[in-house]
């Protein structure tokens, strides 16, 4: 019974030793193969687990050496004088390839978080003035969005603790999806209401 409840919560180590003569040798036997069983499966799904992570850090990394040359490149290239219209081919690539430098970023970070390496730098804020930065270097693709921006957002600090950056690219991301895939001619409302601390 006791070997039953240590399976059940997890323990897969160790294993119950009844005489071969015991009436429960054969039940002790059954419970043994079962934790054998789940202790294999276990490893297995960990194994596989850590192997995806794995693949998607390495492909993450393998991605961002030939990105950070086509940035570079890109720079170059609007250093030069060009016609008009290939100047906007070259700024378009810019976009571009600057959109794939996030993303594989956030495939970085996710592949790090899920095997518990993403740090958290912790920092006392004001999450108005994060939320007004964040509106301020997104104002482009929000003017070109053909959406209403509504913000309410007090002039007075409204102090938190949080990653300044993570939270950044929450918001961030958020308000892209926002423009994504709201309908032409949607209001987006964007409230941050101080509630007193917790």
């Amino acid at each position: 019974a006791d070997q039953a409840s240590a399976v059940r919560a997890g323990e897969l180590e160790r294993e119950l030793a009844l005489q071969e003569n015991s009436d429960l040798s054969g039940l002790a036997d059954d419970l043994n193969h079962i934790r054998q069983g789940l202790h294999q499966a276990v490893e297995e799904r960990t194994r596989s687990e850590r192997m995806k992570v794995e693949l998607v850090a390495n492909v993450s990394h393998d991605i961002k050496t030939p990105l950070t040359s086509i940035v570079s490149y890109v720079e170059l290239l609007k250093q030069e004088d060009l016609p008009e219209h290939v100047k906007e081919y070259v700024q378009i690539l810019g976009e571009k390839s600057e959109r794939l430098k996030t993303m594989v970023q956030d495939v970085f970070e996710v592949s790090k978080a899920a095997s518990n390496q993403l740090p958290v730098n912790l920092e006392q804020l004001d999450l108005g003035k994060l939320l007004r930065q964040t509106l301020a270097d997104m104002n482009v693709q929000i003017s070109q969005s053909g959406l209403s921006m509504r913000t309410t957002i007090p002039e007075e600090p409204v102090m938190i603790v949080a990653d300044g950056q993570r939270l950044y690219r929450v918001f961030q991301n958020l308000i892209q999806n926002a423009l994504k895939y709201s309908l032409n001619g949607s209001r987006i409302f964007l409230t941050l209401t101080d509630e007193g601390s917790v």
